[in-house]
């Protein structure tokens, strides 16, 4: 396997794939990350989904979890393949392939982002009328963060990357609400507490958060049968935590984000 090793120190990670790519001497081009180890069948599966007309093959990826806390980080964080609808799966460059020339037709990955760059890149080839398919048996397969820290800072930074490139604005303007709204139920629930009223109050806020948490148990069913009863406590509590964490990172990291662009736009 003949391998070329390009070193450029302070690259973000749009520059870095960009110059590989333009580097690249193939009319197609395969994208992982590192840290990841792939599955022997990934870059075949890839090559032959890229068939006439098809100008972007999504792979998957599934978590390599070695530890309880990964196991439930990848449970919470990460979708099982029967959650994906292949129809509107924006591929994550841990596991893409596409055409030179659609990369070339859109400008490549956005260099001006450091994170959320491959959901820019994703748009932008759709917007371009590249044609996509989903491979889910093109399989990465990666580590879990292995603390709530290392988590934090992740989804601060991608949700500071969504506000950077203006994304998921909706998605976004929810979860603020709901931060908003269910401690105010709680309050008023505990306020209210031997009434009927506050009594149903506190039922709604419990029965949200356990919606919330719904998918992710249920991810995380399959792996607690290997695992020990304390493992199992370990594993469930932590599942909440670790929501909440995310979410806290998000909210902080969007405007954070969203201050970046407007400043921009004004210079």
């Amino acid at each position: 396997l003949s391998l070329r090793l390009i070193e450029m120190p302070g690259a973000n990670i749009s520059r870095g794939r960009n110059t590989a790519i333009e580097a690249a001497r193939c009319d197609t081009v395969a994208v992982t990350d590192a840290g990841v180890w792939l599955d022997p069948r990934w870059l075949e599966s890839l090559a032959e989904a890229l068939g006439a007309g098809v100008d972007v093959a999504a792979g998957f990826f599934l978590p390599d979890a070695r530890t309880t806390f990964e196991r439930a980080m990848g449970a919470t964080v990460l979708p099982a393949l029967e959650d994906i609808q292949p129809g509107k799966f924006l591929p994550s460059s841990r596991s893409v392939a596409f055409r030179k020339e659609a990369w070339a037709a859109v400008g490549g990955y956005p260099e001006w982002l450091d994170y959320s760059e491959d959901l820019v890149f994703d748009f932008a080839l759709l917007e371009a009328g590249c044609h996509f398919v989903f491979v889910p048996q093109a399989v990465v397969h990666f580590r879990p963060r292995s603390s709530l820290k290392s988590f934090y800072l992740q989804y601060y930074r991608y949700a500071r990357g969504d506000g950077k490139a203006d994304l998921w604005r909706k998605r976004h303007a929810i979860r603020y609400t709901a931060y908003t709204v269910g401690p105010l139920l709680m309050m008023w629930g505990l306020k209210w507490r031997h009434s009927l009223k506050g009594k149903g109050l506190l039922a709604l806020a419990v029965a949200a958060a356990a919606l919330y948490c719904r998918k992710p148990y249920l991810r995380l069913l399959p792996a607690l049968r290997r695992l020990s009863l304390r493992e199992v406590s370990y594993a469930l509590a932590l599942v909440p935590l670790i929501r909440l964490t995310g979410d806290i990172a998000k909210m902080v990291g969007y405007p954070v984000g969203l201050i970046w662009r407007l400043r921009r736009a004004s210079h």
